[in-house]
């Protein structure tokens, strides 16, 4: 979900309409002219979960905003702190993402209530029968060194690292094609995962949202609070699911691309296969997002295992925070084509001093 919308003029905020604690009232009134978030989110509160209200919006979009709340707001009622965090979606979000939200949750409802699930065990968080053990150690112990020690890092910024056991990729698999036969046979039309597969299903259409709103929130986010803090790992507020499928009367095969999300779990899920090998190059910003890779540019090939964070069957989870990029300009700290536009600025800049030099001292320039 992304906030990056301007203003109009002549739009003016709905005042908020918290609970009734009269001190609640109080700094809710006080701050209804303004509608100020935080720059830096609160890593250390606990949000509340907003699970159970009738939102327009994903209920993990409020969590996470909850952390850019001014200090006094954060021990107010959570209808309170819901009230005023919704004024400022209404405020700056588009009317036509708005529209787009509701179509899609009106799509999904209609699918949900006639599709019947297969697994229902899926559609619900159940940590002990889905992850692997080394991982749900590290995740208990939440410490950095807990993560990196079930984890290796072939190249800068990617992980990869053991995940799901085999039984519930299975389980997720014969899911997904049971949606799909359900799909056939009532020749419903549903959106694939992408403009680039033809073949495949977002998870959160048929029903998994809430499970993979859980798997973020509590088994994602730990980890890229702690690798992917620069680009808004820690403030991960939704996501997109699917799996895409490859193979005979399948797509073939995935051009080269970059991922529209800050992070990205990738899992391979089986079956039997050969090939399906994932490969990375460079790294780029929203602004280089387009621009071509370079000789300089790292790049790696992973080879496909079950179960493991790495793709001709993949779950794919990218989360998206968008706030950070209306403040941060400057990503040369990871993307390449910013780092070599800095060190192009740097060397025009030593020049110029030079000449500067050579100049006053009486010198030809050279």
């Amino acid at each position: 979900m992304s906030l990056e919308v301007t203003r109009k003029e002549n739009q003016q905020p709905t005042p908020p309409t918290g609970g009734h604690n009269g001190n609640g009232m109080a700094v809710l009134q006080s701050m209804a002219t303004t509608h100020r978030l935080r720059l830096n989110p609160n890593t250390e509160h606990k949000p509340e979960s907003y699970e159970g209200l009738h939102l327009e919006f994903s209920p993990l979009l409020f969590s996470s905003l909850e952390r850019y709340l001014p200090p006094p707001m954060l021990s107010l009622s959570r209808d309170s702190k819901f009230h005023y965090m919704r004024d400022i979606i209404l405020r700056y979000s588009p009317e036509g993402e708005r529209t787009r939200v509701q179509k899609q949750r009106e799509y999904r409802q209609k699918i949900i209530s006639h599709y019947q699930p297969l697994h229902r065990e899926l559609y619900a968080m159940h940590a002990s029968n889905f992850f692997a053990p080394s991982f749900l150690k590290a995740i208990n112990e939440n410490k950095g060194e807990s993560f990196r020690s079930i984890m290796a890092e072939p190249t800068q910024g990617v992980f990869t690292f053991e995940m799901l056991q085999p039984h519930f990729c299975e389980l997720l698999l014969s899911e997904v094609e049971n949606f799909e036969k359900w799909v056939h046979e009532t020749k419903f039309r549903i959106m694939r995962p992408n403009t680039m597969n033809k073949f495949g299903a977002v998870l959160d259409d048929f029903g998994l949202e809430t499970m993979l709103g859980k798997l973020m929130e509590d088994f994602i986010r730990p980890i890229s609070k702690v690798f992917f803090s620069d680009v808004g790992g820690s403030t991960l507020d939704s996501h997109h699911g699917f799996v895409v499928e490859y193979g005979v009367n399948r797509d073939v095969e995935l051009g080269f691309h970059v991922d529209d999300s800050e992070v990205t779990l990738n899992v391979c899920l089986g079956k039997q296969f050969s090939g399906g090998d994932l490969f990375f190059r460079g790294v780029r910003c929203d602004k280089h997002v387009n621009t071509e890779t370079q000789s300089d540019d790292g790049q790696f090939f992973i080879a496909g295992a079950i179960g493991m964070v790495q793709e001709p069957q993949h779950l794919v989870i990218g989360s998206v925070f968008r706030e950070l990029r209306k403040y941060q300009k400057d990503f040369s700290s990871w993307c390449g084509e910013c780092q070599r536009e800095k060190k192009e600025r740097q060397r025009v800049s030593i020049a110029a001093t030079k000449q500067e030099l050579l100049k006053r001292e009486g010198k030809p320039a050279t």
